[in-house]
């Protein structure tokens, strides 16, 4: 059932109905399937993806991405070092990479000094953790495959003759 799958993946919103009809599967068969994804684990959560700079807030949050360079623990590999990053509450998102750095890290604090201090004081501190490179977002496009940048309307007067 992997037509639901990519149906909710580009809008969560799109009601079990809506799937019947696209899939050509019964209602019933469409809303058992999604409760069984639900349950395994497949569908993990439902979401909303933001454009925050439209969001007129003073509370912007600052989010960086940061290369972890990290030695592997013998009999755990990344895995235990990796969670014991995850689970900072900072830490949106982490990746085990390939190439000159092992993890990926997204993360977000209140300003660049929350982010600076998170780096400093708790990531890098870490065992295991032998090196970090911080990149601070300025400015989002695209986020997991939708475009932020609405078209701006065209603001000349159209001149006919």
């Amino acid at each position: 059932m992997k037509g639901i799958l990519n149906i909710l993946e580009k809008d969560a919103r799109t009601t079990p109905e809506e799937i019947s009809k696209m899939v050509k599967k019964s209602t019933a068969s469409v809303k058992s399937t999604i409760k069984k994804f639900e349950k395994d684990g497949v569908i993990v959560k439902y979401k909303t993806v933001l454009n925050r700079e439209l969001i007129k807030d003073d509370n912007k949050a600052v989010r960086a991405l940061i290369e972890v360079n990290i030695a592997p623990q013998r009999g755990h590999g990344f895995d235990h070092i990796a969670e014991r990053i995850y689970r900072f509450p900072e830490v949106v998102s982490c990746y085990l990479l390939s190439g000159t750095y092992d993890l990926m890290l997204v993360v977000e604090g209140k300003d660049i000094q929350a982010v600076s201090s998170f780096v400093s004081e708790r990531l890098a501190t870490l065992d295991n953790v032998r090196g970090t490179v911080t990149h601070f977002l300025l400015k989002k496009y695209k986020e997991d495959g939708d475009i932020l940048k609405r078209a701006e309307r065209d603001k000349r007067v159209a001149i006919s003759f």
